[in-house]
C-alpha cells in the first residue's frame, strides 16, 4: 500500500494522468477571462476542449485529433456567427472566443504529447492577450505611422539577420589582438536590450502617469537619462516635492541593475556569473528601500520618452556594444584586467548595458575569466549610478542634487560591501 501511495505522490509530469489533469487545468485557466467577460463559452467549455485535445492525443489516433479540431472550429464558427447576428458591434469579440477555443484545443494536444513547458507557455501568453485587450487596443491606437513602420523594420531586421549569422564562435581581429565572439549570441543580446526598451516604453506610455514607481523603474529600463532629465524639471518646478524625484532616480538605478543582472544570468547559463548576483541584488533592494523611505509612491509624474521604435536606436546600441567589446578586448590583451576595467567603466557612462553585454561576450569567448567579467559588470553599473548623480548637478536645485549624490553613495557603498561579501 505504501509503495502504491509513493508511486502516486511521485507521479512525474510524463504520467498520462498528470498530463490530462494539467490539460484540464490550463483549459480552465484560459476560460477564466472569457467567463469573466460573460462570453457564451467559459470555464467549463474551455476546460473540456483542452481535455478533449489531451485525451485524443493520448489515444494516439490521428483521425480523432482531426475530428476534434474540426468540431472545435465548427463550434467557433457557430459562436462567431451567432455573435454577429445578435450583436454586430460585438462580433469581433465572439471571433476572439472562437480562436481562443482552437488555441485551447492546441494546448491540450501539446500537453497530451508531453510538451508541458510549451503548452503552459502558450496558455499563459494567450491569457495575457485576452486580459490585456484594452491596453493592446489603446497601444495600437496611440502608435503613429512612423512608429509602426520602424517597429516592423526592426522586427524584420531582428528575425531575418539572426539565422543568416554564423553559428558558433568566430575569431575576429588580427594578431596580437583577436576576439572570439558568437555572432548569433551577440545579435540576440542587442535585440534583447532593444526589446527591453520597447516593452518598457509601452509600459510607461500606458501607466507612466500613475505613480513614481512605474515612472522611475520602467522609465529607467527604457531610458534612465530621460528619467533624470524629467526629474530635474520636476525638482525645478516643484522644489517642495523633490523627494519624489530622488526616489524616481533611485528606482531607475534599480531598473538598470535588474537589466544588467538579467543579461549576466541569462546569457551565461549554465555557467552563471554568480559573483554579480549579490552586489546587483543589493542595488535593487537598496534602491527600492530608499525610494520607499524618501517618498510617497502615489505621486504622479510624467516622463517624456523618445520612441525606441527605431532601427537607428538598435544600431546605435550595437555600435556602442561593438566598440566596448573591441576596447575591452584590446585593454585586456595589452594592459591586463586593468585595461578591461577602464573600458567597461567608461562604457557605463554612456550605457551600462553595453558594458555588461561586452563583458558577457568576452567571458563566453574565453577572452576574460568569470571574476574579471563580474568586476567589469559591476564597474559599468557603478558608473551608471554615478553619472546619474552627476547629471543632477546640472540642475538649479542643489539640495536635490546633494540628496541624489548622498543616496547614490549609499547604494554604491552597499554594493561594495556586497561585492566583498561575495568574494569577488
Amino acid at each position: 500500500m505504501d509503495a502504491v501511495v509513493g508511486q502516486l505522490t511521485a507521479a512525474p509530469l510524463e504520467s498520462t494522468v498528470v498530463r490530462i489533469a494539467l490539460a484540464g487545468a490550463l483549459g480552465l485557466f484560459l476560460g477564466l477571462e472569457r467567463e469573466w467577460s460573460h462570453k457564451d463559452a467559459g470555464i467549463r467549455t474551455f476546460s473540456l476542449i483542452s481535455l478533449l485535445g489531451a485525451v485524443f492525443t493520448v489515444l494516439e489516433r490521428p483521425e480523432l485529433l482531426v475530428v476534434g479540431g474540426v468540431l472545435v472550429i465548427v463550434q467557433g464558427v457557430v459562436l462567431a456567427t451567432q455573435g454577429l447576428l445578435t450583436d454586430p458591434e460585438d462580433g469581433g469579440l465572439s471571433l476572439t472566443t472562437s480562436v481562443s477555443m482552437l488555441v485551447t484545443y492546441g494546448v491540450g494536444v501539446l500537453v497530451g504529447r508531453g510538451f508541458i513547458l510549451e503548452g503552459v507557455t502558450v496558455a499563459v501568453l494567450s491569457s495575457l492577450l485576452l486580459v490585456l485587450k484594452r491596453e493592446l487596443h489603446d497601444l495600437a491606437d496611440s502608435l503613429s505611422r512612423e512608429e509602426i513602420q520602424s517597429a516592423t523594420e526592426f522586427a524584420i531586421l531582428a528575425f531575418v539577420v539572426y539565422p543568416l549569422l554564423p553559428a558558433g564562435s568566430v575569431t575576429v581581429g588580427y594578431e596580437p589582438v583577436t576576439v572570439s565572439v558568437e555572432p548569433r549570441v551577440v545579435w540576440l543580446m542587442v535585440v534583447t536590450v532593444a526589446a527591453i526598451g520597447i516593452v518598457n516604453y509601452i509600459v510607461v506610455q500606458t501607466y507612466g502617469g500613475r505613480g513614481i514607481a512605474v515612472t522611475g523603474f520602467f522609465g529607467g529600463l527604457a531610458s534612465s537619462t530621460a528619467v533624470v532629465g524629467t526629474m530635474l524639471d520636476h525638482a525645478r518646478q516643484r522644489p517642495d516635492v523633490s523627494s519624489y524625484a530622488v526616489a524616481a532616480i533611485l528606482l531607475a538605478d534599480a531598473a538598470m541593475a535588474v537589466r544588467n543582472l538579467a543579461i549576466a544570468v541569462a546569457f551565461t547559463f549554465p555557467d552563471v556569473l554568480m559573483g554579480a548576483v549579490l552586489p546587483l541584488g543589493a542595488v535593487i533592494v537598496g534602491s527600492f528601500a530608499i525610494a520607499a523611505y524618501t517618498a510617497d509612491w502615489s505621486e504622479t509624474v510624467e516622463v517624456d520618452l523618445a520612441s525606441p521604435f527605431s532601427l537607428a536606436n538598435a544600431l546605435a546600441f550595437g555600435g556602442i556594444f561593438a566598440l566596448v567589446i573591441v576596447a575591452g578586448a584590446v585593454g585586456q590583451q595589452q594592459f591586463g584586467s586593468a585595461g578591461f576595467y577602464i573600458a567597461t567603466f567608461l562604457s557605463g557612462l554612456v550605457s551600462s548595458a553595453g558594458g555588461t553585454t561586452s563583458a558577457v561576450v568576452l567571458y563566453r569567448g574565453g577572452t576574460i575569466d568569470g571574476a574579471t567579467a563580474v568586476v567589469g559588470i559591476l564597474l559599468a553599473s557603478a558608473s551608471s549610478i554615478g553619472v546619474k548623480a552627476m547629471l543632477t548637478v546640472m540642475g538649479p536645485n542643489r539640495r536635490f542634487a546633494y540628496r541624489v549624490a548622498f543616496w547614490s553613495g549609499v547604494l554604491l557603498a552597499g554594493a561594495g560591501a556586497a561585492t566583498v561579501a561575495a568574494g569577488v
